[in-house]
């Protein structure tokens, strides 16, 4: 690496790429050379690869063991948005996912929730937390909102294995038919943290979706956290014509386990920093 290049910043880009090269070499698990001997690879100083090595682990890339060394982090998991004719379709996500129940309980809807549901406050709900896992690691907390009048004997076993949007079609009759949605990042609250085995004030990102079913009822809400050092969203747009027709992929929406809006079922992707109660 040229040590000569001006500017600070352009510096520590070059050197932040260099480690990038060595990691994408690398399998999960795997060392790195440590700060000094980067130092000496590269031709930079200690606080430029200091400062580059701090940012990949802030995004999750490089894992710091004390009296050991730098490590390749666990590969993240990716979902990725596909543009076609008329929404987003969403492949599967990798990973065996599974939840754990935190909490499971009928309440009146509230204010808040009541206008994004379009029921009255004091109109009853289901209100399930639960903890996200794939591969059996911590991935997200997600809270769900739930008509109560749509899901009459709703059980925490529908709620902890299978797809619930399965299990709402074929035990309760109800058909999810679109999803608008609003994603944004934020940090976690020393209580997600120890839930998500993380540090307190992690980066995470939030979901907000309001789901409907085939008639335009609105059916749930949901606001998920989900890990920033472990998940991440890839978009692959269609900016023109193709010179033929690509097959329809079929998948769930980020924040959605694998499986959901199955069969097809289509979905709307709205990046408004506010999901409206309308859909």
């Amino acid at each position: 690496m040229d040590a000569d290049v001006p500017g600070t910043v352009l510096k520590r880009e070059r050197t932040r790429d260099a480690v990038l090269e060595l990691i994408e070499t690398r399998s999960p698990g795997d060392a790195i050379p440590s700060e000094r001997a980067l130092c000496a690879l590269l031709g930079v100083s200690r606080p430029t690869v200091r400062a580059a090595v701090d940012e990949l682990v802030a995004a999750g890339l490089l894992v710091r063991e004390h009296g050991r060394g730098m490590f390749v982090a666990p590969a993240k998991i990716t979902q990725e948005l596909v543009a076609g004719d008329r929404a987003l379709s969403v492949p599967q996500a990798a990973g065996a996912w599974s939840s754990r129940l935190l909490e499971f309980t009928t309440l009146q809807a509230g204010a808040r929730v009541g206008r994004k549901l379009r029921m009255s406050p004091a109109a009853e709900i289901v209100y399930v937390a639960r903890l996200r896992l794939v591969n059996g690691a911590p991935m997200a907390i997600e809270h769900l909102h739930i008509r109560a009048e749509l899901v009459p004997g709703l059980s925490a076993r529908e709620l902890e294995s299978g797809d619930l949007y399965e299990h709402l079609r074929a035990t309760h009759g109800v058909h999810v038919h679109e999803a608008v949605q609003a994603i944004e990042p934020t940090v976690v609250t020393r209580a997600e943290a120890g839930l998500l085995d993380v540090p307190e004030l992690s980066p995470a990102l939030l979901f907000e979706r309001l789901t409907s079913d085939t008639t335009g009822r609105p059916v749930e809400y949901v606001h998920s956290l989900y890990r920033g050092d472990r998940y991440r969203i890839v978009s692959r747009l269609a900016l023109g014509p193709a010179a033929e027709v690509a097959p329809d992929l079929e998948g769930h929406h980020p924040g959605i386990p694998p499986g959901d809006f199955a069969h097809g079922d289509a979905f709307a992707s709205s990046t408004r920093g506010d999901i409206q109660a309308g859909g």
